[in-house]
């Protein structure tokens, strides 16, 4: 049986938002030198993360990566970059796609980055040790 996709967008709609988006990451003073550390292939970056949203978006089965797994391993990712990230994907989806199109994929977007931002404790700088917060 075939699932119906959890929001409605093509995968070249996919395609553009994930490469219009890198474009832009590459060219931001934060974000963009912190994708340059590992991102040495841009393309099959991009490809890769076209099938995470394939996987999330449309339910295909094409994705088989860790992110939160990846982002840690980086190093240099904090949950503090999630909110940048978010405002810079929110604005390249309103360009890209329809507003409730758009408005959907965000929403996914930032539980997803919600998720990942809470898995990246913060260290302290001088010491290199986590920093545990209280609720």
């Amino acid at each position: 049986m075939t699932m119906p996709p959890r929001i409605a967008v093509s995968e070249a709609q996919i395609d553009r938002v994930v490469a219009r988006f890198y474009t832009a990451v590459r060219q931001d003073p934060t974000l963009g030198p912190i994708f340059a550390a590992h991102v040495t292939d841009w393309p099959a970056h991009e490809a890769k993360i076209g099938r995470f949203w394939r996987n999330a978006l449309l339910l295909q089965r094409s994705y088989d990566g860790n992110p939160m797994q990846v982002h840690r391993a980086a190093g240099n990712v904090h949950g503090a970059h999630f909110p940048l990230w978010l405002a810079l994907f929110e604005r390249v989806l309103s360009q890209e796609l329809p507003r409730d199109q758009a408005q959907s994929w965000s929403a996914l977007a930032h539980r997803i980055g919600r998720g990942l931002s809470f898995g990246l404790t913060p260290k302290d700088s001088a010491d290199g040790i986590p920093r545990l917060s209280v609720f």
